[in-house]
């Protein structure tokens, strides 16, 4: 079991813990930051518990409104938004990673304002198309779409961000 130099305990990260105590400590993760359910999943996992236990934890959490998937997806999505800069293909994919459903994912992307979200782009391309060094212009398109979709836009918004540059 791997030692923490520090204070010569044992990392309770790697430690196995029983019900109680991972539920005392999920909860306190939860009130901490906005988590779901697959990341408590994943806690659980990492401490060694059984899956029975596990769901109980979850259920519970859910119960006391510790996880609200809804919460979650707004706070996410406002995040990768804001800080990230990811596009609306990103977030959703990162999204559905964390085993969100559809209705959770839409309604979280909603709070992105249309005008915002363009100009985020339009930001994104043109600091970009500086850096581009081509000169034909089909290649320098080329080049500011394929940005854009590594970014997680859509490519017809990508399109008409480019178009107006």
């Amino acid at each position: 079991m791997p030692v923490n130099r520090k204070s010569g305990t044992m990392d309770q990260s790697r430690q196995q813990l029983n019900y109680r105590e991972a539920l005392s400590k999920a909860s306190e993760i939860c009130s901490r930051s906005e988590k779901c359910a697959f990341d408590v999943e994943l806690k659980c996992r990492e401490w060694q518990l059984e899956s029975d236990e596990t769901a109980k934890i979850v259920a519970f959490l859910v119960a006391e409104k510790y996880i609200d998937h809804l919460r979650y997806a707004r706070s996410f999505v406002n995040d990768k938004f804001r800080f990230n800069k990811w596009g609306k293909v990103k977030i959703a994919y990162q999204l559905r990673q964390k085993h969100l459903g559809e209705r959770e994912i839409q309604e979280a992307m909603s709070v992105i304002p249309e005008d915002q979200y363009a100009q985020v782009l339009l930001d994104l391309l043109s600091a970009k198309a500086k850096t581009i060094k081509e000169k034909d212009g089909y290649a320098r398109r080329s080049k500011l779409l394929a940005f854009a979709q590594s970014r997680g836009f859509e490519t017809e918004e990508a399109l008409r961000v480019i178009s107006r540059m």
